[in-house]
């Protein structure tokens, strides 16, 4: 399994949870060649079997963390 740190495609608002449709923040490329979007909770809910299946996973869930770089000195 390969772990994509810094994507080719970064995931948008507009890719959503296979399985309850909130944002997703992973991406996994099936070793059969599909794909699965997971927001950060089914991502982890899911990570032991995901990780035995995939070819790859593009994990951008440091971004549910990550400051802007806008951010007010006060919000940071």
């Amino acid at each position: 399994m390969t772990t994509v740190l810094t994507p080719a495609n970064p995931l948008t608002a507009a890719d959503r949870c296979d399985r309850c449709g909130a944002q997703a923040y992973l991406r996994v490329v099936l070793l059969s060649g599909g794909e699965l979007l997971f927001c950060a909770h089914h991502g982890r809910k899911f990570e032991p079997e995901l990780k035995k299946i995939s070819a790859e996973i593009q994990d951008e869930t440091e971004r549910l963390t990550a400051v802007p770089a806008v951010a007010e000195t006060e919000e940071r």
